[in-house]
């Protein structure tokens, strides 16, 4: 019997649409089961990632034609609010700033970043910067040119943090919030055909976690600012995503943060494995819990429900979502419900009604 004061959540999850109008999707959690009921749909058109604002009111998504806004409601459905034109090729990631004034799109495409303004009600406004990248990759399948993959605001909303997969570094950009205009002022390099993909944070700011999707490993890096313009990004530790027996074929493919920020969750593509890790909080480190399969193909994202007794993977390629029971002291998933049916799911989010989002 669910306890009267236990939270309520929603899941969203992103679609591609080759097909199909639905691009989002909106479920009911039932933390106890571990399970997702389906409450709303929304069509957009290939909804390749979406964020919520740190404020809890808004959901923003990567659309055919630029972005979109949704107002949270009450109950976790979404209502319409607002497009805006990117002014370039469909982005494939985004984020807020810490006080949701401005939103950042990575250009995979085009190697391009672009800047936009929120306004006071979360609805979009225009474009305040666009910024190309620059540089050759590896010459080798598609690390040749840049293919920025994510953006995300350092925790003191100083600097914008930009992976780059094609040519293997997280570029560092200062922001001016006056202006919404990005400066250069550093570069984290990679190792050679790595592949940075995703950037995580730890809820302190002190630790910055990139995961590499080519060598399937994450990137640990202590972050500090020696003074005001010159922040630091020091090296700790590599992670493999993977274990030592797997697939030769594999990448690895989310990152996520646990609710509670002591666990990153990882998928490996071809592998078809969800790997979580418990966060050292003094030092940054990570250690490996388990990595095992996820009955799918292709796991573009998984998450842990916000209890961290279950775990939701979206298996991209064979249009699934499969669900787990988790037991972190024992390092095990055991399937727990059937599996259910959903087009390329591409991205999931948990969100806890009436509360603010901190990632």
């Amino acid at each position: 019997m669910k306890a009267e004061n236990q939270e309520k959540y929603v899941a969203y999850v992103s679609c591609y649409t080759q097909g199909s109008k639905v691009g989002i999707r909106v479920y009911d959690v039932d933390l106890e089961k571990g399970t997702f009921t389906e409450k709303d749909k929304i069509e957009i058109s290939n909804s390749s990632y979406m964020c919520i604002s740190h404020n809890g009111k808004y959901l923003y998504s990567i659309t055919d034609y630029g972005v979109e806004s949704y107002n949270i409601k009450d109950d976790g459905t979404l209502e319409t609010a607002s497009a805006a034109s990117i002014n370039g090729m469909r982005g494939c990631y985004l984020s807020t700033d810490y006080t949701d004034r401005f939103l950042f799109v990575a250009g995979y495409h085009d190697g391009k970043i672009t800047v936009l303004s929120i306004n006071e009600d979360g609805t979009l406004g225009k474009i305040t910067d666009e910024v190309y990248h620059k540089g050759i990759g590896s010459i080798i399948d598609r690390n040749f040119r840049p293919h920025v993959n994510c953006v995300k605001m350092t925790r003191d909303n100083k600097y914008l943090l930009a992976a780059d997969l094609g040519i293997d570094q997280t570029k560092v950009y200062q922001f001016d919030h006056e202006t919404g205009k990005l400066r250069m002022i550093d570069i984290i390099h990679s190792e050679q055909y790595s592949g940075p993909r995703h950037i995580k944070i730890s809820k302190d700011g002190r630790f910055i976690y990139i995961i590499h999707e080519e060598k399937s490993y994450i990137a640990v890096y202590n972050y500090a600012e020696r003074k005001v313009g010159d922040p630091s990004f020091d090296l700790i530790e590599t992670v493999p995503t993977i274990n030592e027996y797997h697939s030769e074929d594999t990448a690895a493919s989310a990152l996520n943060l646990s609710a509670d920020y002591k666990y990153l969750i990882t998928t490996n593509v071809g592998d078809n494995s969800a790997a979580i890790f418990k966060i050292d909080r003094d030092k940054g480190t990570l250690s490996k819990i388990l990595c095992l399969p996820i009955s799918g193909s292709y796991p573009k994202d998984a998450a842990l429900f916000p209890d961290n007794k279950h775990l939701v993977s979206l298996n991209h390629e064979n249009n699934t979502m499969t669900f787990f029971a988790v037991d972190l002291s024992k390092g095990t998933l055991a399937m727990n419900a059937k599996e259910i049916k959903i087009d390329q799911p591409n991205c999931v989010i948990f969100h806890a009604l009436g509360n603010r989002q901190d990632d």
